[in-house]
């Protein structure tokens, strides 16, 4: 049985590459790991976002506990520089958090080919992308493990996002909510497939979160957030009465990224205050 480590120690010794945290909900997970003993690897696709990011982490927890690394998911390639580069700064990957994604939002009748593709490609392909590219890391590091040993050193985590989108249906959203399904199936599928190497690979499902894609769209430059009205009449239906804040996703990735949910794989949860539970 694995021991749990003490307060702000969960993470003590780890290495996790984080996609899309330079804002929200993928800082939120950086800060949180930070502060948990970890170093993390902050991708996003915005460098300035990116190096906001580190600056953070590193004034928390020190220098040397964080590497900025710009550039977009989709990208096969990127997703295999992102890990190497890991691997060159830290010399493993233990834990890999997959929350990149992005939304373009039209009914299915007004959605373009282009505004399909580019969901699918962040959201469901980027997960593949960056799974596939932290292999070698992750899998092949811990059959070597077990091979030598009989036993591997610890458990590896994979944590994807699902979204309460996937599971409820939202307007406007088809191909959001096909992305993020779509996750929930690669998780379960991954589970199964890295289960003999004790990598447990789960999914958190958000539902409204406050960042710049649930910020008032009168407040920005039009082209991210949720009108006013229609924002204040989904918080009204929360039974919290409040929208989740980063840090509240960034407890259950927690949870996840860490040896106490060591027995747990293949699971999604719920992320959403009890919103439209299913």
């Amino acid at each position: 049985m694995t021991a749990v480590a003490g307060p702000n120690e969960l993470l003590k010794g780890r290495v996790a590459v984080i996609t899309g945290a330079g804002r929200g909900i993928g800082r939120g997970v950086a800060e949180c790991f930070v502060a948990q003993g970890a170093r993390v690897v902050i991708n996003d696709l915005e460098a300035d976002a990116a190096a906001e990011a580190l600056a953070a982490c590193q004034a928390a927890a020190g220098a040397g506990v964080a590497l900025a690394h710009a550039g977009s998911v989709a990208d096969a390639d990127y997703a295999a520089e992102l890990m190497k580069a890991t691997i060159e700064t830290f010399g493993k990957i233990d834990i890999l958090v997959n929350n990149a994604g992005l939304s373009r939002d039209a009914m299915l009748h007004n959605m373009s080919s282009e505004s399909w593709r580019q969901v699918i490609d962040v959201n469901l392909g980027g997960t593949y992308n960056c799974c596939h590219a932290a292999a070698p890391y992750l899998r092949d590091v811990a059959k070597a493990e077990l091979a030598e040993r009989g036993e591997v050193a610890y458990h590896r985590k994979v944590i994807n996002y699902s979204s309460t989108a996937a599971i409820n249906g939202n307007i406007g959203q088809c191909n959001y909510a096909a992305a993020k399904m779509g996750n929930i199936g690669l998780t379960r599928a991954l589970a199964r497939e890295w289960a003999p190497f004790r990598i447990n690979v789960n999914a958190v499902a958000p539902g409204f979160t406050e960042t710049r894609m649930t910020q008032p769209k009168e407040d920005g430059d039009g082209k991210l957030g949720i009108p006013r009205a229609q924002r204040a009449a989904f918080i009204a239906r929360l039974p919290f009465g409040r929208p989740a804040s980063p840090a509240d996703v960034a407890n259950v990735v927690l949870f996840f990224a860490s040896p106490l949910s060591d027995w747990v794989t293949g699971q999604e949860i719920n992320v959403s205050g009890g919103h439209q539970i299913p």
